[in-house]
């Protein structure tokens, strides 16, 4: 099937293929501005030591002690997540109200490759709150370290400012209608052609061909009526004789 076929199979359905773009980038559209609920997001940033002493912290300062410092933050991003430390959360800040459950969801931890600055970032509904949820998941942590590892070596190194104010960072509404607009074009078009494969009535010379197995001789074109009104109204002229000898029918 040549090039040409395709756009011929593509521009038969073209209003099809556009009332499947508009539609979904019209739903997503509504949905994403007026059905979901705005998220915001706060981090706090924390830093990891080998040791919390500042005077102990020079000498200590090498490549084999970063790295092994990084391997901790690996161990200290999933013991935020465990319920043990959200109950703590929970328990030392119930105005947050929220549940250990809903704040291991709403919780998310990570860290820049080859550094020793853990962040925690939090999304929720308001800005203030997220921001409140993370600052408190901080301050736990930097407490219940030293007990669970028998080492001091995290500290608050910036708090969310709830305060602040801060856009939504999701949803997206733009990009969302971007990726529906390209979902609906590329079912638009694979439906153009599952219906065109479908579709066995001949439409096309080259249809009758490979049907019949037989070249096509001639056609008999396709009239309007108002061609065939026209044709009866249009007077026919004299081209031969005279007046007395030839008479038109009209």
């Amino acid at each position: 099937m040549e090039l040409k076929q395709y756009w011929l199979i593509v521009k038969r359905r073209l209003l099809l293929i556009a009332l499947i773009i508009a539609v979904s980038c019209l739903t997503i559209g509504i949905y994403s501005y007026y059905l979901i609920k705005p998220q915001y997001e706060a981090s706090a940033k924390l830093i990891v030591n080998q040791y919390k002493d500042s005077s102990s912290l020079l000498p200590s300062i090498d490549l084999g002690s970063i790295n092994s410092t990084i391997g901790l933050i690996k161990t200290y991003k999933e013991i935020i997540k465990t319920p043990r430390l959200m109950k703590i959360v929970v328990k030392e800040y119930p105005d947050l109200g929220v549940t250990y459950s809903e704040l291991i969801g709403k919780v998310s931890v990570s860290s820049v490759n080859e550094t020793q600055v853990m962040s925690i970032s939090v999304r929720d509904d308001s800005y203030a709150k997220a921001a409140n949820i993370a600052n408190a998941v901080a301050v736990v942590l930097q407490k219940t370290i030293p007990d669970l590892m028998k080492v001091d070596n995290v500290s608050v190194l910036d708090k969310a400012d709830p305060q602040e104010i801060h856009g939504p960072v999701a949803p997206n509404p733009k990009m969302n209608i971007a990726v529906a607009f390209m979902l609906a074009l590329m079912f638009g078009v694979g439906l153009a052609f599952l219906l065109d494969y479908l579709d066995d009535t001949i439409k096309t010379e080259e249809d009758l061909e490979n049907v019949l197995g037989m070249p096509v001789l001639t056609s008999i074109p396709k009239f309007k009526a108002s061609d065939i009104d026209q044709s009866h109204k249009t007077p026919l002229t004299q081209t031969a004789g005279r007046d007395v000898n030839v008479s038109l029918d009209s």
